[in-house]
């Protein structure tokens, strides 16, 4: 086992359907072993003394038509080592849940809402989730990476892991079997900052690609003149990267 002393939010949007997970913590990439989703099902995020296979039966239970709650009391009543873990679901109802182990590091917790669950453990303080949880409920208008992105800044503002930072991660899933977004930051001083600066070159380069890439219920749409000019420039030059 490793274990993870990090905050997150696992979330859906109401509107839109999708399903995110965002996370930051004081170790190197995060963002391979905390977030699991799957479009349609559900969202988690595993942390503490991480068990991915948690995440995964969890998902398993919701797509054979569990809730994410029932999911979730299902997979840690038969966790034997359930007291040093830390887990938070959403399913595609919005349904949420969280646990958090006695033996987590404090300061440990979680809170849960519509749409969502926020949870985190080796914080500096409560403070941390209770922004972050604040935060999502008062974005609604806002699309779902962007409120997730805003709460993990509410969560480092307010304190963040206790220890100091080093990773984060942003995954975004809609219709597709692939991600809608898939952004991290796998070791860096400021490691949400450089993730804002990420998703905001995302939302210019990134996003009109995958918008166009082939679907389940069709082929995909040719890139527009404007996203094919753009692509064929070098970084430097393209929106948002420095040179234009």
């Amino acid at each position: 086992m490793s274990e993870l002393n990090t905050f997150s939010i696992v979330a859906r949007c109401s509107r839109t359907g999708m399903l995110g997970v965002a996370v930051s913590s004081a170790i190197p990439a995060v963002g391979a072993l905390c977030p699991y989703i799957r479009a349609g099902v559900g969202a988690v995020s595993t942390q503490s003394w991480v068990n991915p296979y948690l995440a995964i039966e969890a998902l398993d239970l919701m797509q054979k038509g569990l809730s994410g709650p029932d999911a979730l009391e299902f997979v840690m009543s038969q966790d034997p080592q359930k007291a040093v873990r830390q887990i938070g679901v959403v399913d595609s109802l919005g349904r949420a849940a969280a646990w958090s182990g006695s033996s987590c590091t404090s300061w440990f917790g979680h809170t849960t809402g519509d749409d969502f669950s926020v949870q985190g453990n080796m914080l500096l303080s409560e403070l941390v989730v209770t922004e972050m949880a604040a935060v999502f409920q008062s974005s609604a208008p806002l699309n779902l990476a962007e409120r997730m992105l805003l709460c993990l800044e509410a969560g480092q503002f307010a304190g963040g892991d206790k220890r100091g930072k080093q990773s984060a991660a942003l995954r975004v899933h809609h219709t597709e079997e692939y991600a809608w977004l898939d952004l991290r930051v796998d070791e860096h001083a400021h490691p949400i900052a450089e993730l804002r600066r990420i998703y905001s070159i995302a939302q210019l380069q990134l996003i009109p690609f995958v918008d166009g890439m082939p679907k389940k219920a069709s082929p995909g749409v040719p890139l527009s003149d404007s996203v094919t000019t753009m692509l064929l420039k070098p970084p430097p030059y393209r929106p948002g990267g420095g040179g234009s």
